[in-house]
This record gives structure tokens, C-alpha cells and sequence, in this order.
């Protein structure tokens, strides 16, 4: 039986050197086209892939002596999972190398908009200098809520600690969850003391567009908003109404619907979004630094290593 693990994504040379000295057989070929990597995967019993393709049914079919997909990232959704399972295709992942970097990011976007650094940078720029304007928010006093709390959400409010603020967090399938950071709350909670949402869910068809124009609707108070997750949990234009109405006093969002370009720019948002001055966007790098990059690959090599082939 092959010992081979096929890379088809850009991960850091740990990942590879460990499961060489582990005794596998790897091919790090990150320049490689799916259509090239249909024709050889069954060849290897592993594959691993950042963000490059879906791993789907045609992938898996190509693959019948595959045993394990390993996912340089946090998120499972460019892998389908049912059929994986169904196959008995064991999944790695490797949320715990990448949970730092996000919740960093989330404090980046949250200082920056509660401050209009984004603002306030641009008119210096121009030959404007508008204290008034630039006024900004303190977040001592305040209550965040977290939607979800895994890895991401309990590394953004370890963060917030010595920010003096009220952390509270809802999740839908943990229980019990309270500890020195955080107090587990109903979503009634969160929508009726949040004066920030951040959100750290996954994508699935129940979070999809779960953000809309009747959930922030609900929220008793002006929020902000941060999205570090995954974009399509999050209605753009839902948002931007609600930055017009006043409901969301800033944006802060890591990840869209539609990403990269020119995907993005045709969307019927796209041109309000860019023309917002209560949004801050960055290009999906929440969880990507130098040292997630190298994080990400030492995890999944512990992970590998504790596999039963």
C-alpha cells in the first residue's frame, strides 16, 4: 500500500519535513492544477490543500485509496464532510495554529473603527485635520458579544481581557462554557446588551445569511460589527442598511459573500461597500501571518502523527 501524501497548497516545509521523518512519502507541489491532481491522487493515501479547490466528490472518487484529507486552515468548507465520512476519509485541521493571528485581528479592526483610524488617516493624507470629527468610542465599560466559541472565539476574548470590558458568548452547540474570560449567554442575551458583535462560526447551511436585515433588527443598541469567520454568514447589504439606520456604527469585516477579483466588484453591493466610511475590509487574512503559516503546519503535523491508519 502507498505511505504517500500529495500537497497541493502552500504549506510551510514543517508539515512536510515532520511526516517525512514520520515515514511518509510527500510530494509538495503547490503549483499543481486539479485537473492534474485528479489524475495522480490515486496514487496517495493523503492529501493536503489549504484553499486551492473544493474536496468533493469528484475529488474523492478520483481517490479511492485516499485515507485522510489534511486542512491547512481552520474552516471545513471547501471539504464535503458527509462524503468524506461516508468513505471513511479521516479530516484534520488546524484551528489552534491560526486562533491567535484572528483574534488579534478582530482587536485590530474593533481599535481601528471605534477610533476612525481608516478615517482619520485618509483627511491627514488630503489636508484635513478634523479632531471633531475623528471623535472616537473607548472600549472599557463596554459588552462584547461573541457569536461561537471555539478556538477563534475564545482566543478574541482572551484578548480582551485587560481591555476592562464585559465579554459575553452564545453557542449553539456548547454548554457550560463560562470561565475567566467569558459568560455563556442566550442569543436574547446578545442581541439585548451586545455593544459589539464578533462573530467565529462556521459556515453551514444554518449560518449561511444569518446576519440579515431581521437580525439586526433586533439589537437593542448600536453596535459594531466584526466578521472574521466566514463571509457568507453575513449579508453585505443587511450591513450597509443598517449603517444608514444607524443600528451598526461600524464594520469591520476580514471576509465578504464574494471574494477576490472580479467576482467582488460585479456584486450590487460592492460599490456602496467600498464607498463607506464606517468599513473597514480586509482580503481574508485574518488567520494568515507569517507565524499562523508556520503554526498551521506544526499542528497538523501532531495531528497526523496521532492518526489511526
Amino acid at each position: 500500500m502507498s505511505n504517500k501524501i500529495l500537497i497541493v497548497d502552500d504549506l510551510h516545509p514543517a508539515f512536510k519535513l515532520a511526516a517525512e521523518d514520520m515515514g511518509f512519502e510527500v510530494n509538495d507541489l503547490p503549483l499543481i492544477k486539479k485537473e492534474e491532481v485528479l489524475k495522480i491522487l490515486p496514487n496517495y493515501i493523503g492529501l493536503a490543500i489549504r484553499t486551492k479547490f473544493r474536496v468533493d466528490e469528484e475529488v474523492m472518487n478520483a481517490a479511492p485509496n485516499l485515507k485522510f484529507v489534511a486542512r491547512a486552515g481552520a474552516g471545513m468548507d471547501n471539504i464535503d464532510v458527509a462524503i468524506a465520512n461516508k468513505r471513511n476519509i479521516q479530516l484534520i485541521n488546524a484551528p489552534e495554529g491560526n486562533c491567535d493571528a484572528v483574534g488579534e485581528h478582530a482587536i485590530g479592526l474593533l481599535l481601528s473603527l471605534m477610533n476612525n483610524f481608516r478615517k482619520a488617516d485618509i483627511e491627514i493624507r488630503n489636508q484635513i485635520w478634523d479632531r471633531e470629527g475623528n471623535r472616537g468610542y473607548e472600549l472599557k465599560g463596554k459588552t462584547v458579544g461573541i457569536i461561537g466559541y471555539g478556538h477563534m472565539g475564545q482566543s478574541f476574548a482572551k484578548k480582551l481581557k485587560g481591555f476592562e470590558v464585559t465579554v459575553i458568548a452564545y453557542d449553539k452547540y456548547k454548554t457550560g462554557f463560562s470561565d475567566e474570560f467569558v459568560r455563556e449567554v442566550s442569543m436574547e442575551e446578545i442581541v439585548k446588551f451586545s455593544d459589539v458583535l464578533s462573530l467565529h462560526i462556521p459556515l453551514t447551511n444554518e449560518t449561511k445569511q444569518m446576519v440579515n436585515d431581521e437580525y439586526l433588527l433586533h439589537f437593542r443598541k448600536p453596535i459594531f460589527i466584526l466578521n472574521t469567520a466566514r463571509g457568507e454568514i453575513v449579508n453585505t447589504k443587511a450591513v450597509l442598511n443598517a449603517i444608514e439606520k444607524g443600528k451598526v456604527l461600524g464594520a469591520g469585516l476580514d471576509v465578504l459573500e464574494v471574494e477576490k477579483f472580479p467576482k467582488l466588484v460585479e456584486q450590487n453591493f460592492y460599490q456602496d461597500l467600498i464607498q463607506n466610511g464606517k468599513v473597514i475590509l480586509t482580503p481574508h487574512v485574518g488567520g494568515w501571518t507569517f507565524d499562523s503559516y508556520r503554526k498551521i503546519s506544526e499542528v497538523l503535523a501532531v495531528k497526523l502523527k496521532n492518526l489511526e491508519m
